[in-house]
């Protein structure tokens, strides 16, 4: 196999001691290795060739790499902003959040994508009900303390119901988001899909002049057995006020149409009626519209900002740069500029001016900057070789606000292209982003040669710094609101793009994750890592006789002695059938469990006033496999429960100890040791105690 490193090292010289090393060998008439003789001529220029090879070889280049990864199946993740949900109950009335407001802690921004009504609503209780009565779990909206309730009942049933009273109507906001945060099991593994449902479903209503009727949802938490948002969507539906339950109001209501929870929902916190806010800070931002005449400019990145207008003259062509003037009287393309404190108004005139852009939907495009930008925005200059670098003045990009300005020149001018990253069309600049390095490189200049680059859109993030931790208050720029905005969860999805060396090395760990089920830690591996469920153990053996393999499983519940449901099963199989070998038959088995009686006689010290308890608690700890790192089958040894015991502080000397199982079918002692069936686990059975004071 070809080894790049060895190339890249080795050096001309080298190269060279290994032709005169071999020319005695392929040649015994070649007798003058003086540099005169043109034969050396030759073989030192083919070296020399060699070595210029070995040296560029590993240089390859950016799309290079990128191509040879996407064979294998892997591409950079880009960078995302975080995502973060803010309530605002502290807010005495409504209030409308414009697109672009921004919000801080510290020095990250957020800044809201679209304009939101806030404030409207709140949750006044929270009432659980099982067909017979309620239970009051409005403490739960109390963010001060964190109190599990049970919303569903000790035993979650079809038809067990919970209720949301509202105090206003919510039927003016075009989303709900709820936030639930419960006591999640650190086993349970993710899933791929987080509105994916495993254990129950959840149907949501809303009470209306006709009753209650089905809404739209989106519902992160899996019904309740994760912590996360809850997105309902209400309609054109006329709400009215429900008196059904201890309070009266406007009522949401969820109610259980399958339930086989393996651990039942405890519920902390409900956060209603919340907002979504992106962490990013826009240092440019630009506005598009379909109007020709008079617009209006507001500025979402604040008042000391720089304009530049572009306007389309032609359907479908390229745009032409507007300058800002604040009275007519001249001709060209100028546009009249009224400032006010937020933006400013543009009027437009071909009658003044003699210029001016068409009607259609993108006519006018103007591009907000802020100082920063300003001072830099003219990046560079497209020379045409391959794939050409380009630094731009800032990095940490978010990847889908960003684009350039081409600008090109013909007869009448200049022309303005707008470029987005990775946007191929018959002629167009086509680049690519790397949002983390602040840097593009130009993989096809298309009929842009010569043009020149500015600045467009542009905002920067901070990764996963953006994933803040709960419970923080969050100021808003805005000093018309009110501060006291309280993010109720984790910010979500904030990172950066991955690099090269990052791709490489998930790439890698790719590589030795076991994906095929053939030896059999790849089966345990596989059975405990399936999405959604919690797994504590996992064992599986060869039956020789039948020629099967045999999946023990031992799932993590609220039972002393979990059992297999029908749910964990049917997923596991599924797993394996879809990963095994094709020759290969296996079957899921369900534990068993053995009670192992302990006889114990022990000489324990003067002055320890526990010692029974601590020595039945080290008994304990040694036998019980259900809740220890010991794995179906594992053998009990007989020493290491005397050395145990031994071992405590209290302990004079063991006297007498012996081991018994309780079920001979699963577990046989021979010669002292305690020795599982495969798919048995052990557990503590009757202790007998006695002890003397040495």
């Amino acid at each position: 196999m070809l080894s790049v490193e060895e190339l890249k090292a080795r050096t001309y010289q080298e190269r060279m001691e290994d032709v005169y090393r071999e020319l005695p060998i392929r040649s015994t008439e070649w007798t003058n290795y003086n540099a005169s003789d043109p034969g050396i001529t030759i073989l030192e220029n083919l070296t020399a060739f060699s070595a210029l090879q070995g040296a560029e070889i590993v240089n390859l280049s950016y799309r290079a790499r990128m191509a040879l990864l996407k064979m294998a199946g892997f591409a950079p993740y880009r960078g995302k902003s975080a995502k973060l949900l803010l309530s605002a109950d502290h807010l005495k009335k409504p209030v409308t959040l414009k697109a672009g407001e921004r919000f801080h802690i510290g020095d990250l921004c957020f800044e809201t994508n679209r304009e939101i009504i806030t404030g409207a609503c709140k949750i006044i209780g929270v009432f659980g009900y099982d067909g017979e009565s309620f239970r009051d779990y409005s403490f739960c909206l109390d963010k001060e303390i964190s109190v599990p309730g049970k919303f569903f009942g000790e035993k979650p049933k079809k038809d067990a119901s919970v209720y949301f009273i509202i105090d206003n109507d919510p039927t003016p906001l075009k989303e709900i988001i709820l936030y639930a945060k419960v006591v999640e099991n650190p086993r349970r593994n993710k899933t791929e899909d987080r509105t994916e449902h495993i254990f129950a479903d959840i149907v949501w209503e809303v009470y209306t002049e006709s009753g209650f009727e089905e809404i739209n949802a989106r519902d992160f938490t899996a019904a309740f057995v994760e912590s996360g948002e809850i997105k309902l969507s209400l309609g054109d539906r006329k709400l009215a006020v429900y008196d059904g339950a201890p309070d009266k109001g406007y009522c949401i209501r969820a109610t259980l149409t399958r339930a086989g929870y393996d651990i039942v929902p405890k519920v902390t916190n409900i956060y209603g009626f919340l907002f979504e806010v992106w962490q990013k800070d826009t240092k440019s931002f630009s506005q598009v519209f379909g109007r020709n005449d008079k617009i209006t400019v507001n500025s979402p990145i604040g008042n000391d900002v720089y304009y530049l207008v572009f306007g389309k003259e032609k359907k479908g062509s390229s745009y032409r740069r507007y300058e800002m003037v604040t009275q007519g009287g001249q001709k060209g393309r100028f546009v009249i500029q009224k400032s006010f404190y937020e933006g400013v108004n543009l009027e437009f005139s071909q009658q003044e001016f003699g210029y001016a852009p068409i009607k259609c939907k993108d006519c006018v495009r103007v591009i907000l900057y802020n100082q920063e930008i300003m001072q830099r925005y003219n990046v560079g200059k497209v020379v045409g070789y391959d794939d050409q670098e380009i630094e731009l003045p800032c990095r940490n990009i978010v990847h889908e606000t960003f684009f350039l300005i081409a600008r090109r020149k013909d007869k009448d001018g200049y022309l303005y292209d707008f470029v987005r990253p990775e946007k191929k069309n018959e002629g167009a600049l086509y680049y690519h982003l790397l949002e983390g390095d602040g840097k593009i490189i130009i993989e096809d200049p298309g009929d842009f040669i010569d043009a020149d680059l500015f600045m467009g859109s542009v905002a920067v993030n901070s990764g996963d710094r953006g994933n803040i931790n709960p419970g923080s208050n969050i100021d808003i720029d805005n000093e018309s609101i009110p501060d006291g905005f309280y993010n109720p969860g984790y910010g979500t999805g904030g990172c950066f793009r991955e690099n090269l060396d990052k791709v490489k090395e998930r790439f890698l760990r790719d590589m030795r994750t076991p994906y095929r089920a053939v030896t059999a830690s790849d089966y345990e591996y596989l059975v405990q890592t399936t999405p959604g469920l919690c797994i504590r153990k996992a064992k599986a053996v060869m039956d020789s006789s039948n020629n099967m393999v045999r999946v023990v499983v031992l799932p993590d519940s609220d039972e002393n002695f979990p059992k297999l449901s029908g749910i964990y099963s049917k997923r596991i199989e599924d797993r394996l059938r879809e990963r095994r070998l094709l020759t290969t038959q296996f079957v899921i088995v369900r534990p068993n469990f053995v009670a192992i009686g302990v006889k114990c006689t022990v000489y324990v010290k003067r002055h320890f006033t526990d010692c029974r308890s601590q020595i039945e608690e080290r008994i304990k700890s040694q036998v019980d496999y259900i809740h220890s790192d010991k794995n179906f089958g594992d053998r009990l040894m007989f020493e290491d429960v005397f050395h145990s015991i031994e071992d405590l502080e209290c302990v004079e000397y063991v006297y007498d100890l012996s081991l018994h199982s309780e079920n001979g079918k699963l577990a046989q002692v021979k010669e002292y040791d305690i020795f599982p069936r495969f798919d048995c686990l052990c557990y503590p059975g009757e202790i007998q105690l006695e002890l003397v004071t040495s």
